[in-house]
């Protein structure tokens, strides 16, 4: 919350943190920032409820959704807002910066092939933010109940009503090893099995996918091993998916302890508005 807020006007920002289920002192650290920083608290630990609670107290646009664990410094957020405010673009979502520092060897080999994938630049997904114009907020209702809220939220719009935004970051911490990579990556692929059972139409918005990036990599003998992880990985978690969905376990919340050093609110949520707002 400090990188989101340092730097910025008085009233530039309204922030709202929903603080879903949490047993750390999270809504506590977020009071402490004062008046500019309203907190909602609710023992139901769920993210789209949080979200649709934050946005019924948001009122600016353009309107950010950020996850709780994600870093978005003020600079990034500007950089975003101009481009929602020209009016071409109706979401938008910053560019993703993994800090593997902490990372096991095959969880730095999957990231090095995963940002070489046409959907790691396609804007919205992964990178823990996005955000939404006036106009496109208003192509939905409340957020649905759904596993992947980012991928509804890309796929609401069309590939030339979303993009990721040039000089706008997030920095995104993975899992540390290959466990945790594995059941966010689960949790990842049910909820794009959930977005096609319960959503079709949306993916005549799809844009390009992965196969013909793949193929292309396959070339290149020297990122083989890199490229092994990669689809191990993503053949794992697909077949985890399948297994869980034939046994009837649809309500899956993978979630990765690995790269959260001291927090105990893994789901709670800043929703951040312009004035600017931040959800």
């Amino acid at each position: 919350m400090i990188a989101l807020t340092a730097g910025s006007e008085p009233d530039e920002l309204e922030v709202i943190v929903v603080c879903n289920g949490c047993t750390d002192d999270s809504a506590g650290i977020a009071r402490r920032f004062g008046t500019r920083m309203r907190v909602i608290e609710t023992p139901i630990r769920s993210k789209i409820n949080a979200l649709n609670l934050g946005d019924r107290e948001a009122r600016g646009f353009p309107r950010f959704y950020v996850d709780a664990d994600v870093v978005l410094n003020l600079q990034s957020i500007r950089a975003i807002v101009q481009k929602l405010q020209s009016g071409e673009t109706l979401a938008a979502a910053p560019k993703i910066r993994h800090d593997v520092s902490r990372c096991s060897w095959a969880v730095k080999a999957f990231y090095k092939i995963d940002r070489q994938m046409p959907s790691f630049r396609e804007g919205i997904g992964g990178s823990g933010v996005y955000a939404l114009s006036e106009a496109g907020r208003g192509r939905f209702a409340e957020f649905p109940k759904l596993t992947a809220d980012d991928g509804f939220v890309r796929l609401t719009f069309s590939p030339n009503e979303r993009c990721s935004v040039e000089g706008a970051e997030s920095l995104v911490t993975p899992p540390s090893n290959l466990r945790g990579l594995i059941q966010i990556k689960t949790r990842s692929h049910f909820g794009s099995y959930e977005l096609r059972r319960r959503y079709p139409q949306l993916f005549a918005n799809f844009g390009q996918g992965n196969r013909t990036a793949l193929a292309d990599l396959f070339r290149r003998p020297g990122i083989w091993p890199s490229l092994g992880v990669y689809l191990y990985v993503k053949t794992r978690a697909k077949l985890l998916v399948r297994r869980q969905v034939k046994q009837g376990k649809c309500d899956i919340w993978e979630r990765d302890d690995t790269s959260r050093l001291s927090s105990a609110c893994s789901t709670s949520h800043n929703l951040a508005t312009n004035t600017c707002q931040v959800v």
